[in-house]
């Protein structure tokens, strides 16, 4: 593990139930979601489609636009869950995936939202929590206290990171 940049993979490593993130403009903030096999992965975006970071519009997202990748419109989009495909998600950034269960040691030497000391669920819970999401939502985006980080932290382990979160909207399995 890279204890600056977290954990990067190639396609052929991932598996259905993986908390995967992309960093984004010059390694400032990482987008991140849960990949559920085929190829798609889902995540959390604010409804209207853009991120800022202080003020500033760094991504923009249009569920209602055409995939720039694939050419096909997003699947589906619940209040800001969104599954696409992997490279609409990753849009040519590396691909990495989130490390559960690092030791303390690591957690504290590694750069905030690549690991965590908390047990990951089977891929099969992460998955039903992740799709009950795109049906019921996951509360309102906030960048700081409910994105996408906390709606795939959720996914993996069935708790809230920080703060109140919107799983309270997700069935809770």
């Amino acid at each position: 593990m890279n204890l600056l940049t977290g954990q990067k993979i190639e396609r052929e490593d991932l598996k259905p139930g993986d908390h995967i993130y992309a960093w984004r403009t010059l390694y400032i903030y990482a987008h991140h979601g849960i990949y559920i096999g085929d190829d798609e992965v889902i995540h959390f975006t604010e409804p209207n489609g853009k991120k800022s970071v202080s003020g500033f519009v760094v991504e923009s997202i249009s569920p209602s636009m055409p995939c720039p990748k694939c050419g096909g419109p997003k699947k589906k989009t619940y209040n800001g869950v969104t599954v696409s495909c992997l490279d609409c998600f990753l849009d040519g950034c590396e691909l990495n995936r989130y490390e559960y269960s690092v030791s303390w040691q690591l957690f504290w030497e590694s750069r905030r939202g690549t690991c965590s000391v908390a047990e990951s669920d089977p891929p099969e819970i992460v998955i039903k929590r992740a799709t009950s999401c795109i049906e019921e939502g996951f509360g309102e985006y906030n960048l700081a206290r409910n994105n996408c980080e906390d709606f795939a932290f959720y996914c993996k382990t069935g708790n809230a990171k920080r703060g109140k979160l919107g799983q309270a909207d997700c069935k809770i399995l």
